[in-house]
């Protein structure tokens, strides 16, 4: 069980089918530390669904077929409040690069709301969602990248998208990915998304991965980079504290975004 959200997901299986788990049963079922379980069992709990007991967790009273609704809209929250971190990272005329993704198009939403920056900004992307978003602001300049869109995704790839980046340098380049690791860096679904992703990166005086916690320990097809190319990573602060370690250590500078903010 190598992520964290894959073991929340066998946690709250196994108690909605038996109601109570043991630390050592679990520790022993997923190969993990008693340690590592009671992490997982404390950040249940503070996702308010289960209740800690000793030596486990009880199921709380709760339909369990919500944890998956509770889990998208925790997952929406915490991209909001990431986003809100970015835009704060932003300073007046800079040239801020997006990739696309949902995390960075909630990026573009929070900038949208934030009039003290739109007027002496240029936006460089290449997701024509974004694009989209942000092009109801007269005062704002927005350049798009061509390219053929990916229709899964909204985003511009191709040789034209290349050509583009390369004659531009952009202050800060916010990416979002599909995974991110220590070892292994950020990484995307589709091999042309992450080449542009890894292009604008380069392209950037300051390179941020913008991804939620449920990110982290996954692995995704294709590789954008890591420290060669970012210096840093907004996440929320359902982060463990073992992973924060691991990412700083692996040279990165992790900003944990808080959700309270936007309870």
């Amino acid at each position: 069980m190598s992520t964290r959200e894959d073991r929340l997901d066998a946690i709250l299986s196994k108690l909605d089918h038996e109601g109570t788990v043991g630390v050592e049963a679990l520790s022993h079922e997923l190969e993990v530390s008693v340690a590592t379980v009671r992490r997982d069992l404390d950040l249940l709990e503070q996702r308010r669904l289960v209740e800690r007991t000793h030596g486990g967790a009880t199921r709380r009273s709760v339909d369990y077929e919500l944890s998956l609704r509770y889990k998208e809209a925790a997952a929406t929250e915490a991209k909001a409040a990431i986003a809100r971190a970015a835009v704060d990272r932003i300073t007046p005329g800079s040239v801020v690069g997006l990739s696309g993704g949902t995390t960075t198009f909630m990026v573009a939403d929070a900038l949208s709301q934030r009039d003290d920056l739109l007027a002496d900004l240029t936006i460089v992307t290449n997701a024509v969602d974004i694009a989209n978003k942000l092009a109801i602001h007269p005062n704002l300049k927005v350049i798009v990248c061509g390219g053929v869109i990916n229709t899964s995704s909204f985003e511009l790839v191709g040789s034209f998208v290349d050509s583009v980046l390369r004659g531009i340098w952009l202050d800060l380049a916010f990416v979002g990915v599909h995974a991110i690791s220590a070892d292994s860096g950020g990484m995307t679904a589709n091999e042309d998304e992450a080449y542009v992703n890894r292009l604008m990166a380069e392209r950037a005086e300051q390179a941020v991965v913008v991804a939620d916690s449920s990110k982290y320990g996954r692995k995704a097809f294709a590789a954008v980079g890591g420290t060669d190319v970012f210096q840093a990573i907004i996440t929320d602060d359902h982060l463990g504290e073992d992973d924060r370690e691991d990412l700083t250590a692996a040279g990165y500078d992790v900003e944990l975004a808080p959700l309270e903010q936007s309870r």
